[in-house]
């Protein structure tokens, strides 16, 4: 394996599952993500696959994440105008929070608003479309040891009973090697998992199937609740806004030690100083051999808007909007 930590494998397996999802069952389009969940239980890496042409119309609402609180302005409002406390759904918690929300959506043009009198009318722009198809949950895992299957088994578990996702699966490491079969026994039977080799980078034929998943969504004739739906949703849009290149966010690219590296098709960060894949606790200005950028950098050769640092966030930008593009398009 060529990450030197959980957190570097992590980002290989994001890109596998963009390159290859879905890995027994053909290709589907679909977002991927990491570090999604809810308070009771994070995952490292999350799938979100959509109906392409209802994904189409979601990004007519624009590239960032509708929050909790705007999703219920976004899906509520009506198609002519009306007070919005009229128009909406209680939301369970004071209007007035509502308002700041009313007041959020219409200053991101994801409704419109007037005022008639003292009070505050809403109107949708457009209608907010059912682009999720199905969630799918992915516990990363390179090093699987017993009392990691314990842990990694309580937490599917957890996954299974729950059913937020449609699927779970663990994702482990075997560099050419069987995973221990014994240890695979302690997974939850209903959980996939797949064995994957990234021990010469990324392409589709690093992962094998070794156990398939069960379907986890409701069975015919039934539903999940209104909460629980909300709730996938709201996952959803945030994987929408963040995916998983959005390290740069909590990582300090603009240190003369960062660096991206190809591991085949994968990019990941690399720090030259330490020669590793450094966490994002690691890659910080309290590190000690953090060096910033010369301002040289940043106006010889280089944008005048910022020098690698910045060079390095427009490129995983652009590669995150390429990955939209493509589960827009494929059909």
């Amino acid at each position: 394996m060529t990450p030197d930590a959980e957190f570097g494998y992590e980002l290989l397996v994001c890109r596998y599952a963009e390159l290859v999802w879905h890995p027994s069952e053909g290709s589907r389009p679909a977002l991927v993500s990491r570090q999604l969940g809810t308070k009771e239980r994070r995952w490292d890496t999350v799938v979100i696959e959509v109906d392409p042409a209802a994904f189409e119309r979601r990004r007519e609402f624009g590239d960032r994440t509708i929050d909790s609180d705007l999703l219920h302005v976004v899906r509520g409002a009506p198609a002519e105008w009306a007070f919005y406390r009229d128009a909406l759904p209680h939301p369970g918690y004071p209007w007035r929070y509502v308002r700041q929300a009313v007041h959020r959506a219409a200053g991101r043009d994801l409704i419109e608003k007037r005022r008639d009198g003292n009070r505050i009318q809403i109107r949708r722009k457009r209608p907010y479309p059912d682009w999720v198809e199905r969630i799918v949950a992915v516990e990363n895992k390179p090093d699987l040891d017993r009392s990691a299957a314990d842990r990694l088994a309580d937490q599917l578990e957890h996954d299974i009973e729950t059913a937020l996702a449609d699927e779970a699966w663990l994702a482990t490491e075997t560099t050419g090697e069987r995973v221990e079969p014994a240890l695979l026994r302690e997974m939850p039977v209903e959980a996939g998992i797949l064995a994957t080799d990234f021990s010469a980078g990324v392409d589709a034929d690093a992962a094998d199937v070794a156990w398939h998943p069960s379907d986890l969504a409701p069975g015919e004739g039934q539903r999940r609740d209104a909460g629980t739906e909300t709730l996938r949703l709201e996952i959803a849009e945030r994987a929408y806004g963040k995916g998983w290149r959005s390290f740069h966010d909590t990582m300090r690219p603009d240190c003369r030690h960062f660096e991206l590296r190809r591991e085949g098709r994968a990019l990941v960060p690399y720090c030259a100083a330490k020669r590793k894949v450094p966490t994002a606790r690691e890659c910080s200005g309290s590190c000690s051999e953090f060096s910033p950028e010369p301002p040289q950098w940043r106006t010889n050769g280089w944008p005048i808007e910022g020098g690698p640092g910045k060079g390095f966030k427009r490129l995983l930008r652009r590669r995150r909007e390429h990955e939209r593009d493509l589960a827009e398009r494929v059909e």
